[in-house]
């Protein structure tokens, strides 16, 4: 097996809708496209899903790198297939469903070669990385492809913020009128990384993540952005390196989420809801990532915690990039919903219409982005004598 312990209690023209196979393939052949950070992790998850339950056999990976198909074949200790070109992979018959995980701007190309040698395919977010792009790419796979896509949000298949969710749909905590969402990097983007930016990279996550907690869509939205530290020390350009983002609902609920490449101490992901009768937390910053506590309090008076959940998170037997101590397990869930939607022919739960709207959300926040030169300087009466 490629991890210790788990902890956590075919071909069609592009104006067709995505074909099926006229008889159930079992397993399904999956192949992995893109071995940089998360197509390592996906590609790895695949192949442990397979060793598993049988669902799927990583039946290919695609990649540019050779050094990277190298080092996933020895810590898997297969004899995958590799292709270092997309269309021969797509020409090859080999995969009934392919796990998308090139470089943004790669995605659309990448994605529709798959869609019409016949697979339905799994894309890490975003969809493209612009606004127009993402609307362009939206629309022909609404018109086309329908049912073609699943992108990635693992939030929505994490269990801390799973139960979260089900203590506010029970009504814990009342209405809500607040959400607070940190997602915090110990480091700056890796070195030749090509980011979008720190908005459409990092806090598509939590922008997504707060649409889903409250089953809504804000009305309008505003960002803050600086270049303080870790910009300094990568040759990946970003727009920056820290990040605010407020959203109005409208209708007395704000969302505020910061994202960062600062927080030199540890990767911290924090989300905090604030109800008329109480608030819920889920994580809250500690070097060690194998626990994240879910609590719940009501009103000032009460003497114990309304909701008090403890989830320990998976433990990894190699080095990986550091989130995966905190959402490798949601990471691995989603790719089992994907797998079995394929298998049984189901609509995905997220889709290209959640990644526009979560990117729709950004851009108009980076549209209306308060910068330096747009603060109001401070008149300090001393400075006036």
């Amino acid at each position: 097996m490629l991890f210790k312990g788990d902890n956590v209690s075919g071909n069609s023209q592009e104006t067709s809708q995505i074909s099926t196979p006229s008889t159930p393939i079992q397993p399904l052949r999956v192949a992995v496209v893109g071995l940089g950070r998360m197509g390592m992790i996906h590609a790895l998850h695949m192949h442990e899903l397979a060793s598993e339950n049988g669902l799927c056999s990583l039946a290919a990976v695609s990649t540019i790198d050779r050094n990277a198909a190298d080092r996933f074949l020895s810590l898997s200790g297969s004899a995958t297939p590799v292709f270092d070109d997309i269309e021969a992979l797509a020409k090859s018959n080999l995969c009934d469903v392919a796990i998308i995980a090139t470089n943004t701007e790669l995605h659309r190309e990448h994605a529709l070669t798959m869609i019409q040698a016949g697979c339905r395919v799994f894309l890490e977010k975003p969809l493209t990385g612009t606004l127009e792009g993402d609307r362009a790419f939206a629309a022909l796979l609404e018109r086309a492809h329908p049912d073609a896509v699943m992108l990635g949000f693992q939030r929505r298949f994490d269990a801390p913020l799973g139960y979260a969710k089900q203590l506010i749909d029970e009504g814990v905590i009342g209405r809500i009128f607040k959400i607070y969402s940190a997602l915090e990097d110990s480091g700056p983007a890796p070195n030749g990384f090509l980011s979008p930016g720190i908005l459409p990279d990092m806090g598509i996550h939590n922008v997504d993540e707060i649409v889903w907690l409250t089953g809504r869509k804000p009305v309008s939205a505003l960002s803050i952005g600086s270049r303080i530290f870790s910009h300094s020390h990568t040759t990946a350009h970003e727009d920056f390196d820290d990040a605010l983002m407020l959203l109005d609902f409208g209708d007395e609920l704000i969302g505020q989420l910061q994202v960062s490449r600062n927080h030199v101490s540890g990767y911290r992901g924090e989300t905090v809801i604030y109800g008329e009768r109480g608030q819920i937390r889920i994580g809250r910053f500690n070097q060690n990532q194998h626990e994240v506590i879910v609590e719940a309090y009501g009103m000032r008076e009460a003497s114990q915690p309304i909701a008090l959940k403890s989830f320990e998170t998976r433990r990894y037997s190699q080095p990986l990039p550091e989130f995966i101590d905190r959402f490798g397990a949601a990471y691995k869930q989603e790719l089992k919903v994907f797998l079995e939607c394929c298998r049984d022919s189901e609509p995905f739960p997220i889709t290209h219409r959640d990644g526009l709207c979560a990117q729709e959300i950004v851009a108009a926040a980076m549209k209306a982005s308060i910068r330096k030169q747009d603060m109001a300087a401070i008149d300090y009466a001393e400075q006036r004598r």
